[in-house]
């Protein structure tokens, strides 16, 4: 199966797209995967690439190295590195980081997996709970770590584990900080599959790929509905959008294909028209 290069501008982010699916790689295995500035900017240009192109069906973001990522560097924040500009241009800076990766994992109109096949800690973790699923190796291990290190935490952890596993829980995981397990954030929802570690990147593939296979127009009408309800749209809100959607869905040359292959009783190719 041939893969096509996605220019990130920096081989801390490396991405390729293969028959529909664009895979990420955050790619600093000797750190863990740490989040550095050109990373971040490369997973930005990677998610743009991936939300525009029409070939592009489905998206998977992983860490190279057995991790998926540990975060922000705190090497580097022991080391004191200075920042740049002011104090509300760092703001401004860091709200346009998050907006460009954990932002547009959430709301790109195509579904995101993140493969998670060893820790995801912090920032790591925060964009790994933006993807739509998780799947995890039975080895690897979350934590939300920002309380160890006097952080109060970014890139929207906070708001995506409070709607995965409610308040109380939410609360918990970043006060204290504990390490959670694969089968733990299995049961917790965190986690939507745990695979054998071996097992992990072609069980998540086969996912990327039944996605990539699947209705992109019913795909981003479905993703926005459960958006805009996680983002406290009232009842007759969902319902009036799901009325739309659904009837535009309707309109579309891939479900009357749909409903004709379901009755002809044949597999039907959908085509994102």
């Amino acid at each position: 199966m041939s893969r096509t290069h996605i220019d990130t501008g920096t081989e801390e982010c490396l991405a390729y797209e293969t028959d529909g699916i664009a895979v990420i790689t955050l790619n600093r295995p000797q750190a863990r995967n740490a989040i550095t500035d050109p990373m971040k900017a490369g997973l930005g240009i990677a998610l743009d690439y991936a939300a525009r192109a029409r070939s592009v069906r489905s998206v998977v973001v992983t860490g190279a190295g057995g991790a998926f990522s540990a975060g922000g560097d705190v090497k580097q924040m022991a080391a004191g590195r200075d920042e740049d500009g002011t104090l509300d241009e760092q703001i401004y800076e860091q709200r346009q980081d998050h907006r460009k990766t954990a932002g547009r994992i959430y709301t790109m109109p195509k579904p995101v997996i993140a493969m998670i096949p060893g820790p995801a800690a912090g920032a790591g973790l925060s964009i790994a709970l933006a993807a739509d699923m998780r799947t995890m190796a039975a080895s690897a291990f979350i934590t939300t770590a920002f309380a160890r290190v006097g952080f109060s935490g970014d890139y929207g952890g906070s708001w995506f584990l409070h709607h995965l596993v409610g308040p109380g829980k939410a609360r918990e995981l970043y006060y204290l900080s504990d390490r959670v397990g694969a089968d733990e954030c299995l049961a917790l929802g965190i986690a939507n599959h745990v695979f054998a570690d071996e097992e992990l990147e072609e069980a998540t593939m086969a996912m990327a790929r039944r996605l990539a296979d699947g209705p992109p127009i019913a795909y981003r009408y479905m993703k926005e509905n459960f958006n805009r309800a996680a983002m406290g749209a009232e009842l007759g809100e969902c319902l009036d959008i799901e009325a739309t959607h659904h009837i535009h869905a309707g309109l579309s040359e891939d479900h009357k294909e749909a409903a004709k292959a379901f009755v002809e009783k044949r597999e039907v190719t959908f085509k994102g028209i």
